[in-house]
């Protein structure tokens, strides 16, 4: 691991949103957003709010908005739908809406996941970006593609990104 160069707040917690985009997956059969709140507890951050939502335009642009409206909500990481199968709308309804873009996101998820499962990594459209002032994560939604971007990449710079939102408002 390589050093930070600019260290995190001691003890910040953040507050996230946990969204499930899936038109099969119940609380009980949803692994992934199972996974993604367990890595945030023992990581010592806050499940805000949670949901599971079907793969569908608008019905993820209005959970989007509501949720930026909360102002104990900090970030909010999607789950499901940003693969290209014609029912896969999550990066279409998010990406659009991003005020501004980490593009470096989705190039390390993309790199990471390509070291694990090869060339099947360019079908991923994961993406994260700012939207009115929140930091917003869109991974796949298999357990292990969450299980990787959350403790190689949305973890580990979750508290210095929230930080640097912070210093706007």
């Amino acid at each position: 691991m390589t050093s930070q160069p600019h260290p995190d707040a001691p003890g910040m917690m953040v507050t996230c949103a946990v969204v499930t985009v899936s038109d099969t997956r119940t609380p009980e059969t949803d692994k992934s957003g199972q996974i993604i709140q367990a890595l945030l507890a023992n990581a010592h951050h806050v499940v805000g709010a949670y949901a599971i939502i079907k793969d569908e335009p608008n019905q993820i642009q209005q959970r989007l908005a509501s949720l930026s409206q909360k102002v104990n909500i900090d970030a909010v990481i999607f789950n499901g739908g940003t693969g290209i199968a014609p029912r896969d709308t999550t990066y279409d309804a998010i990406e659009k809406l991003l005020e501004k873009t980490l593009p470096g996101f989705g190039e390390l998820f993309r790199f990471l996941s390509y070291q694990e499962i090869g060339s099947r990594a360019i079908a991923s459209r994961a993406v994260a970006g700012v939207y009115q002032n929140k930091l917003i994560f869109s991974l796949p939604g298999s357990s292990n593609a969450v299980r990787l971007g959350m403790e190689k990449l949305i973890l580990p710079e979750l508290t210095h990104l929230v930080s640097q939102l912070r210093k706007s408002s």
